[in-house]
């Protein structure tokens, strides 16, 4: 089928199916069996995960659309055209899918990634621990072998959206007689069963996706250990890698996405808070050096991850390179977290009551959030180490 057909073809199939409701800003359409949706924002969800468009780039046979980058970059365009918002995201198209297109047995593939696609599957990651966060090859979580399955007991933390997953993905520790990063294992259990308890995190910012996530005696199926039996650390490597990805804007389809965050450009933001001299430029010389600086700087990532994006003509995740992109990527956006509560002076810093707006809150709740971006994922120093070894062939 032609490039043009194909365009057609997306053309009419969303005016067909898609509601209203799914039209113009708001949220991201709920995912998994935890969140509340409505009847037709669900029915667009599984007509586009029939139609195999939630994972687009992913094989026919598990789901996906098996389309190529430009029949991506057509329906990528024709869903902006119309200003439809999308179902999918999150952990189960961005980390564990992929991560099970590669490392997945045929029957772990047939099982859970037809329910990501579908978008009735949510997921969240046991990664994190108390005393095991940069480090993670320190975790103690333990998986037991009981025959049939592995018992799980022990603690994650910063689990993202725990409280609404339906399944996790952790690294447990099966082997604590060997070299801790040989004694670990993955493995896929179910968040429903008797033996998980999740706390939730409040933050600083007022609300948090993060939670702590308790085991006592919780079961993960043999046939749902990813990979090799004390293996694990490889496949937790490569889904990171996965998630930096992700992160760092260089998943297909990124570009689509709608941007999260408050409304306004920077230099809308100072025009209206700083002001504007005689000729229509920002008033202070300073802070117009600044907006330019950080806007030249968000403009050469963009380009930056479009051409990586472009250049990766299998679509398939980059290796340890992600971490150049997550590193500056969750920097930049910390930084125009900062500037933008900076322009806004005192405005920029409140908390609630009626002397601010719905924009200023929203601001600063985004400059509060934003302290976590260089951390979750690989903090900064983290990815800088991965850079200085697997990318540049440093020394130790």
């Amino acid at each position: 089928m032609s490039l043009e057909a194909f365009r057609e073809e997306v053309r009419t199939w969303l005016a067909e199916n898609c509601p209203e409701e799914a039209k113009g800003p708001g949220e991201m359409i709920p995912i998994g069996s935890k969140r509340p949706i409505s009847e037709p924002l669900l029915k667009w969800r599984h007509a586009l995960g029939a139609k195999g468009w939630t994972v687009p780039l992913w094989p026919k046979e598990y789901g996906g659309g098996g389309l190529t980058l430009d029949e991506l970059k057509v329906l990528s365009e024709e869903i902006k055209a119309i200003g439809a918002r999308m179902p999918m995201g999150g952990m189960g198209t961005s980390m564990i899918g992929p991560t099970l297109l590669e490392y997945g047995t045929e029957e772990q593939k047939k099982r859970h990634i037809p329910p990501i696609a579908m978008g009735d599957i949510a997921w969240c990651q046991g990664y994190s621990e108390p005393g095991a966060g940069s480090d993670l090859a320190s975790l103690r979580t333990r998986a037991e072998d009981k025959g049939d399955f592995f018992e799980i007991n022990g603690q994650k933390i910063w689990t993202s959206g725990a409280q609404f997953a339906d399944w996790m993905f952790a690294l447990v520790r099966t082997d604590p007689d060997v070299p801790k990063h040989e004694g670990i294992s993955f493995v896929l259990l179910d968040m429903h069963q008797p033996g998980v308890t999740i706390k939730p995190i409040r933050l600083i910012a007022g609300s948090s996706p993060f939670c702590e996530t308790f085991f006592d005696n919780a079961v993960a199926r043999k046939d749902d250990l990813v990979g090799q039996l004390n293996r694990g650390w490889t496949v937790g490597k490569r889904l990171l890698q996965h998630e930096r990805s992700g992160q760092g804007g260089l998943g297909q389809g990124a570009a689509a996405r709608p941007q999260m965050g408050p409304k306004g450009t920077l230099s809308e933001i100072a025009m209206k808070y700083v002001g504007a001299d005689a000729s229509g430029r920002i008033a202070d010389a300073s802070t117009r050096n600044d907006v330019v600086q950080m806007a030249m700087n968000a403009r050469s990532f963009s380009l930056t991850q479009k051409r990586a994006r472009d250049e990766n003509s299998s679509g398939k995740t980059m290796g340890e390179a992600t971490s150049i992109f997550k590193l500056y990527g969750s920097t930049l956006a910390r930084d125009t977290a900062d500037m933008r509560c900076k322009l806004m002076g005192s405005s920029g810093y409140g908390w609630e009551g009626e002397g601010f707006t719905d924009e200023e809150l929203e601001s600063t709740r985004t400059f509060l959030s934003s302290r976590a971006i260089t951390i979750y994922g690989g903090t900064n120093e983290v990815q800088r180490n991965i850079i200085a070894k697997r990318v540049l062939g440093l020394p130790d």
